[in-house]
């Protein structure tokens, strides 16, 4: 069984309600019954509630990097705060009495296991008959052909509201055009484009935001551009697709992504994008509501610590079923993913994973970090502005930086690279939680010889180019300057 800490109890929880009230649970002594199978692979109990009968809940480690929670109550929220609040409990050295597997668990272990063993020997029938253990998916062609054709259509109706809007000019938006142009932006989601209607309405946010004229045209040319690259590239990625509906997708490049297609863990390990018992740390972590999503998204930098490669995890929650969704926050310890799925994309991709297990992290793992960050700033500069030149980049590249020195050089603060070359830190207009205000709160010890990660904008007025501190590594702790 994994050690069970608070932390990682907290990783588990579905939001930071769940977490208080769970731990509420146990405060007010509301579990009258806690045990443990004699392995320890199982912690079930009783815990009070609002009728006479209490909630029976249970949590199986059977299998570590994939716990199963189980609870009585009709909480829609998963694992539910009995659940957690059994955690806690133990967690917090609560005794549990040493007692028998309930025999409803031991049958959906049972049932489990038998699973478990078929799809074993499916996937031993197809090494020996010389298949893949993983299946290709089958494609419903005439399905794929209908949807490709909505699709089209879609990327037309994009295609005209983008030429009115530059035919007509900024100037003649007015309220009613801006309304006629939201009522429209709604009609793209019948075309199973959602990424490109998300990409219109960050147009229309820009154009309705109007406090600094001059900034809001530069940006909204900027997202023009965009949108022109991806009505283009879009067009010519789906036409290609038609001529072959069972071609590979493209697994290089986001545009599947960017037309809108949700990749499932079945599809990237298809196409093996994936990697096997990898550890992970994060570096930094923020939260934010994507008005033209209508979503929340948790976005978290991790980066590997045997390789040094950096990935986004993102999760998306709508803001209507947010409060039934899983809530993501930072985790300071080094997780330990038993597949990692990696999404197409070439500056620090996304990636997910299904099961793992945590450790506490050490000072190896930050000496880590700081070794694999970038030590010569030129090479990195250069790098950055290439993506940014690419209107479907990011054009927020995050950067892990190994410095010489940290210092204040013009009366702004700047980090130096062995060969001397500096580069300028300050709070990017993208990223709503300035950071600059800690760095002079911090001691002598992060002046030399430590990591950063950055976060890079380039200002379309100027053309300067920006990078924000989003974390700090030294040998003995990490710093967060965003949350």
């Amino acid at each position: 069984m994994i050690e069970i800490t608070e932390a990682y109890i907290d990783s588990m929880a579905p939001n930071a309600g769940a977490i208080k009230n769970g731990r509420d649970l146990v405060k007010k002594n509301s579990f009258p019954k806690l045990c443990r199978s004699e392995d320890g692979t199982l912690l079930f109990g009783e815990c009070k509630g609002s009728g006479k009968d209490p909630y029976r809940c249970s949590a199986d480690f059977v299998k570590p990097e994939s716990p199963v929670f189980r609870c009585s109550c009709p909480s829609r929220q998963f694992p539910c705060k009995h659940n957690l609040g059994l955690l806690y409990a133990y967690a917090g050295g609560k005794p549990f009495t040493v007692e028998d597997v309930p025999e409803d668990v031991a049958d959906k272990r049972s049932k489990i296991e038998q699973r478990e063993e078929k799809k074993k020997e499916v996937a031993e029938s197809a090494a020996a008959g010389g298949e893949t253990a993983t299946a290709k998916r089958k494609t419903n062609k005439s399905a794929l052909v209908k949807k490709m054709a909505a699709q089209l259509e879609g990327i037309e109706l994009l295609d005209k509201l983008v030429r009115q809007i530059v035919q007509s000019g900024f100037a003649s938006l007015d309220a009613k055009t801006m309304k006629m142009l939201d009522d429209q932006a709604k009609q793209l989601g019948n075309y199973y484009v959602p990424g490109l209607q998300s990409a219109f309405r960050e147009l229309l946010l820009v154009l309705e935001s109007g406090d600094d004229q001059e900034r809001m045209y530069t940006e909204a040319m900027d997202k023009l551009t965009l949108l022109h690259m991806l009505i283009r590239k879009s067009r010519d990625y789906i036409e290609g697709k038609r001529q072959n509906p069972e071609g590979p997708m493209d697994t290089v490049s986001p545009v599947e992504e960017s037309i809108g297609h949700a990749w499932q863990a079945a599809e990237l390990k298809e196409y093996g994008l994936i990697r096997s018992d990898v550890e992970l740390l994060q570096l930094a972590f923020r939260s934010y509501g994507n008005e033209a999503r209508g979503e929340y998204v948790d976005e978290g930098w991790w980066i590997r610590l045997d390789t040094g490669e950096l990935h986004t995890v993102r999760t998306y929650r709508p803001y209507r079923a947010a409060k039934y969704m899983k809530e993501e926050d930072s985790c300071f310890s080094v997780v330990k993913a038993k597949e990692l799925f990696v999404y197409p994309g070439q500056w620090t991709p996304r990636a997910r994973w299904e099961e793992m297990t945590m450790r506490d992290t050490t000072p190896e793992d930050r000496a880590a970090v700081i070794s694999h960050g970038k030590r010569l700033f030129a090479e990195t500069i250069k790098a950055v502005k290439n993506e940014l030149k690419n209107p479907l980049s990011d054009k927020r590249p995050v950067v892990l930086l190994s410095y010489a020195k940290l210092g204040v050089a013009g009366g702004r603060y700047v980090l130096e690279d062995e060969a001397g070359k500096r580069l300028t830190l300050g709070d990017i207009r993208s990223l709503s939680h300035p950071g600059m205000q800690l760095l002079p709160l911090l001691g002598e010890h992060i002046c030399r010889d430590q990591a950063m990660l950055v976060m890079f904008e380039q200002d379309l007025l100027d053309g300067s180019l920006i990078a924000q501190p989003l974390c700090l590594v030294t040998g003995t702790e990490t710093v967060r300057f965003i949350y």
